[in-house]
């Protein structure tokens, strides 16, 4: 008969979730670290100031198993990077070329369309706000509510992980491709679009900013995934722009 003692039970199950808790996105970017990455949030020159958090954060990443936790700690550390890279500056309220003034804006500035940008992704669209929904759980209720993504920080995290996570029509997930588990299809090749940070600029918005020669749009997404890499001091690899890439629109 083979017995194990309570307390070396104890001590397995402790093992065991010291090491789940490691795991998760929080064990890469700490609360210290993300109030460094994103001080400026909470400046009084920021609308969003006091809506996103850190908790908030925790609580949405852990929705989504992979998100953080794939790969070894230099693939981890870098999709952390290029995550906060991209909606730093979707809703960056900062100078240009600081890179430090990301998840300023909860809103659009531009508010005309009832699905207009919100939240850290600035989800846009009837068609995404419908899919997010379902995809985080909630149904329809971002559709009746769009405003959701802009009052609940959770739900607001949420949207913005889900469509990171999340490969739509012909594009890959973001995630796939910062942890390099993406591989290019023919067209892709004959499209310029090559594994890196480049590529998730042109999932997100290739359409306003890819294939069009070198912009200030490619280069503030490039400078903070640059400053979040340093911070994490992790390399932020190759193809860092999409400036000769075809979006994806086109095929």
């Amino acid at each position: 008969k083979f017995n194990v003692s309570p307390v070396a039970l104890s001590c397995l199950f402790f093992l065991f979730l010291t090491e789940t808790l490691a795991q998760n996105a929080g064990s890469i970017v700490t609360r210290e670290l993300f109030e460094q990455m994103l001080s400026f949030r909470n400046n009084d020159v920021c609308p969003g100031k006091g809506f996103y958090t850190y908790d908030a954060f925790i609580a949405a990443a852990n929705s989504f198993p992979a998100f953080g936790t794939t790969g070894d700690d230099t693939a981890r550390k870098k999709e952390m990077a290029a995550f906060f890279g991209q909606t730093s500056h979707e809703t960056n309220g900062g100078s240009a070329g600081t890179f430090t003034g990301g998840y300023c804006f909860v809103r659009q500035i531009d508010q005309s369309e009832r699905y207009y940008g919100r939240g850290p992704i600035q989800l846009t669209h009837q068609s995404n706000y419908e899919r997010a929904g379902q995809g985080i759980g909630v149904g329809q209720d971002l559709v009746n509510n769009p405003d959701l993504v802009a009052t609940d920080p959770i739900i607001s995290f949420k949207t913005a992980i889900w469509f990171w996570m999340t490969a739509q029509d012909n594009k890959p997930s973001c995630h796939n491709v910062i942890i390099g588990q993406w591989t290019p299809s023919a067209a892709d090749t004959a499209a310029n679009r090559v594994p890196g940070y480049g590529v998730i600029t042109n999932i997100i918005n290739g359409g306003l900013e890819c294939g069009m020669g070198p912009n200030t749009a490619v280069e503030s997404r490039i400078g903070f995934y640059r400053r979040y890499c340093g911070m994490l001091n992790v390399p932020t690899g190759e193809n860092l722009d999409c400036n000769n890439q075809r979006n994806f629109a086109q095929g």
